[in-house]
């Protein structure tokens, strides 16, 4: 499933996360671990797992390293320790879908539907690859209400350009 791609202004949201760098290749086996991580030190503090989570892509290539994070979005300023560290999902306008099992689907159908409409995306290019303001794939299904992923709806975002 892929829904219909929209436009919608978000506030500046906090989050929560662990942020690291690994090939594409065994990529979402490193999330998997990571969200472990991440609910874990969650619980452990009894905060609110209203979140949702989310993989952040700051720096992407297909074929060498990615950078990424894995977090959770949170209603107030919260201090980060040892790995997981306090973060900031800037205010503008995201251009967003849903979607569920197929992410490479996904992505390819929201940059079409961007280039078909001169849409351009807050990013630059870096040495390490292609760089983003903020690109997030959000996990709007509770994992403790439905552990399987090929089920979850997933909410891919990415920050458009300033005019």
């Amino acid at each position: 499933m892929i829904g219909e791609p929209a436009i919608a202004h978000r506030p500046e949201r906090l989050s929560m996360g662990i942020r690291t760098v690994t090939p594409f290749r065994g990529l979402f086996a490193v999330r998997d671990a990571l969200l472990v991580e991440l609910r874990r030190w969650v619980r452990e503090r009894q905060l609110d797992e209203g979140g949702p989570y989310f993989l952040r892509y700051h720096v992407i290539d297909m074929s060498g390293p990615m950078d990424i994070e894995v977090g959770l979005m949170v209603p107030r300023h919260i201090t980060g320790e040892g790995r997981v560290q306090p973060g900031i999902l800037p205010a503008g306008k995201y251009a967003s879908l849903i979607y569920s099992r197929y992410g490479m689907r996904g992505n390819k159908a929201l940059i079409a539907w961007a280039r078909e409409n001169g849409i351009s995306w807050d990013r630059w290019d870096d040495p390490a690859g292609d760089a983003f303001c903020c690109q997030t794939e959000s996990y709007l299904t509770d994992y403790r209400l439905e552990p399987r992923k090929s089920k979850w709806q997933v909410e891919l975002s990415i920050k458009i350009a300033d005019p």
